[in-house]
């Protein structure tokens, strides 16, 4: 665990610096490990897992930086009171699967927020670590076990090619990313439901699902089914199979024109269909909002003279892909997505259970439920 720290005169812990900066902990440590306050400055110490903070480098969001904590907050509330309205027979439970290697940093922070998440919502997720030879069993065993409701694999597991075929071992049912192959064919197909009388709606991935919510809330639209993004045209730099290309389709379906790029180039995407090339300068030069997912600082960042005036601009790379001068230049900058993907994680896993729960509250469970069953368990909620 890491260790907090009292503010000493001038000085901040990284926890006190993160509240100040409407920031996470893990974010605020993320950006003291790469520098971005300076190196050698004599303001920033290290002390074991944590760092102190001059109050000269912890300042508050630029003014064009837009905060997740109200959007965040909305739907942390909407969730508790759906959970406590619904009154469940059984807590919705999920099984969380970490990677067997204890240095993952990134994962570890996920999940512990998506654990604190979950238990203030009045969800159960239990966090286990196994033998990589053992993982694919487990999550059979969590496929048949009407006690779980929901599993949600941290990647990497393997790192490989093993951690799709991980993606495709998860019971749909119980799929709370919503990355296998059976839901992204519901999204490609722009299909809402799973049942004839429309009353189960499907599930979508969670960071794009969390990227949607916050362009509606910052654009101030309304969301209505197949037209949210009429007449937008928005550009993603980013078509991973994770995030980037399950978002452009849920654009498309919105009604938006999508400008789609990879490392190959750009692609329209329209809801009549088809696809044509269109380069970068024009694809900026067009869009109302503008996305960037690229993990490499090879990328060339997006300059203030490529934009438009007042254009919505979102990063949701732990590398920021934006200039300062596009920054400043759009009407609304939206620098990190993580609180919203917990909300969606949450809000996904709770309409799992809702399109099953005939099912889960008439099984007999038979035994006294024990994490234990599944794994090593891994305790890291404060």
């Amino acid at each position: 665990m890491p260790v907090t720290f009292r503010s000493v005169g001038p000085w901040y812990s990284t926890e006190e610096a993160a509240e100040i900066m409407n920031r996470t902990p893990g974010h605020v440590s993320r950006m003291c490990k790469n520098g971005e306050f300076g190196s050698g400055s004599g303001q920033l110490e290290k002390v074991g897992n944590s760092y102190l903070m001059h109050q000269e480098i912890v300042k508050q969001l630029p003014y064009y930086e837009f905060s997740l904590s109200d959007i965040a907050n909305y739907y942390h509330l909407r969730l508790r009171v759906a959970v406590k309205r619904e009154n469940y027979a059984h807590k919705p439970r999920i099984l969380g699967i970490l990677s067997p290697e204890a240095g993952d940093a990134a994962s570890m922070v996920y999940a512990r927020t998506l654990q604190k998440a979950c238990l203030d919502i009045g969800l159960d997720l239990g966090l286990v670590r196994n033998r990589l030879a053992d993982i694919k069993a487990r999550i059979e065993r969590a496929n048949e076990d009407p006690s779980i409701h929901g599993i949600f694999v941290f990647y990497p597991i393997f790192g490989d090619g093993r951690d799709g075929e991980l993606k495709e071992l998860i019971n749909p049912i119980k799929d709370i990313e919503g990355l296998s192959s059976y839901w992204s064919q519901k999204l490609y197909a722009n299909e809402r439901y799973i049942d004839k009388d429309k009353k189960k709606k499907a599930i979508l991935p969670c960071t794009s699902l969390g990227i949607l919510k916050i362009l509606a809330y910052v654009d101030n639209l309304d969301e209505l089914a197949g037209k949210t993004f009429t007449g937008r045209r928005i550009t993603i730099f980013n078509r991973s199979d994770v995030v980037g290309g399950p978002l452009a389709y849920m654009l498309k379906n919105d009604g938006a024109t999508v400008y789609s790029f990879d490392i190959n180039g750009g692609l329209i995407m329209r809801k009549s269909g088809g696809e044509v090339p269109i380069s970068r300068e024009e694809a900026l030069s067009k869009s109302d909002i503008i996305i960037t997912g690229v993990p490499s600082r090879a990328f060339e960042k997006i300059r203030g003279e490529e934009i438009r005036e007042n254009a919505t601009c979102l990063n949701f790379s732990f590398v920021q892909n934006f200039e300062n001068c596009a920054k400043e230049k759009a009407g609304i900058y939206v620098p990190r997505v993580g609180a919203m993907t917990i909300a969606m994680c949450v809000r996904n896993a709770i309409r799992l259970y809702k399109n099953n729960r005939e099912m889960y509250e008439s099984a007999d469970i038979g035994r006294e439920f024990d994490w234990h069953h599944y794994g090593t368990v891994v305790s890291i909620a404060a």
